[in-house]
């Protein structure tokens, strides 16, 4: 049976932690969602307890302080009502969560806070941006995969929007039993294509909006999966254990003064 990890929250027991002075809290937020063909609904909850507990454990095994939380498993989800079993929360709903936790952080005693976003339709930095009036506690918002944005193709061939190459990666080499395979042991998932928008504005991004995804894409995949690889996943890994997790150990270290964080 494998030791208990103290990582995480989940699986610690109230001797443990009332013994610990926790610095810093992570709360995992993830979607349920489809993901193409070949990937589970619940790919980025995965990703985001995968991620969650590879990086505070680098920081606690080097003598962080530090604790994850079970990922919350539901994110907004609007732009994705015309796929079965998409479950939206509303940002105002999934703000009003997140502002309920926080809460329940300050009164155990903690006052740094990180937010790890696994999911894109999950827009908080409005959040943090309410909660500075609100809360005396620090909060800090991590949208992980936006952290090896500079050496992403050192790494993978094609960009990412959506169950393309680099979160097929992630699954083969963390949860490889949920990716669908044909029989012939190619990916079930087509190329992600996408639908060009009539507006050379939307198209090149001077003007955003909420994507319709029905409209976007066939499957519900965005990007190209098929060159994925565990070994790449293996190396995403790796960078941001060091990146993430090296920021969680000098959050932990960090003292709280009248000029934090600067």
């Amino acid at each position: 049976m494998s030791k208990i990890r103290p990582w995480v929250l989940a699986e610690t027991n109230y001797g443990h932690v009332k013994q610990q002075n926790y610095q810093v809290a992570v709360i995992p937020l993830g979607a349920t969602e489809p993901h193409n063909l070949h990937l589970p609904y619940g790919t980025d909850i995965f990703e985001a307890d995968t991620v969650s507990q590879r990086i505070c454990e680098y920081a606690f095994t080097r003598g962080g302080a530090v604790v994850t939380l079970p990922a919350i498993p539901f994110g907004t989800e609007t732009n994705l009502s015309e796929f079965p079993l998409a479950i939206n929360l509303n940002p105002s709903t999934l703000n009003a969560v997140l502002e309920d936790i926080v809460n329940s952080l300050t009164a155990s005693g903690i006052q740094k806070i990180v937010l790890l976003n696994s999911h894109g339709g999950n827009g908080l930095k409005p959040f943090l941006r309410e909660m500075a009036g609100k809360t005396s506690a620090h909060l800090f918002l991590c949208n992980w995969y936006q952290a090896i944005q500079d050496i992403y193709f050192d790494i993978f061939e094609h960009a990412e929007d959506h169950a393309g190459e680099m979160e097929t990666s992630f699954a083969l080499a963390y949860f490889p039993n949920l990716v669908a395979k044909n029989p012939d042991g190619s990916l079930a998932g087509d190329l992600g294509q996408t639908r060009p928008m009539r507006f050379e504005a939307l198209n090149e991004g001077w003007v955003s909006i909420t994507r319709p995804w029905h409209l976007l894409t066939t499957n519900s995949g965005a990007a190209n999966p098929h060159e994925a690889t565990a070994d790449k996943g293996h190396q995403m890994m790796k960078i941001l254990e060091q990146r993430l997790g090296n920021f969680l150990l000098q959050l932990s270290d960090s003292k709280i003064d009248k000029s934090f964080p600067f």
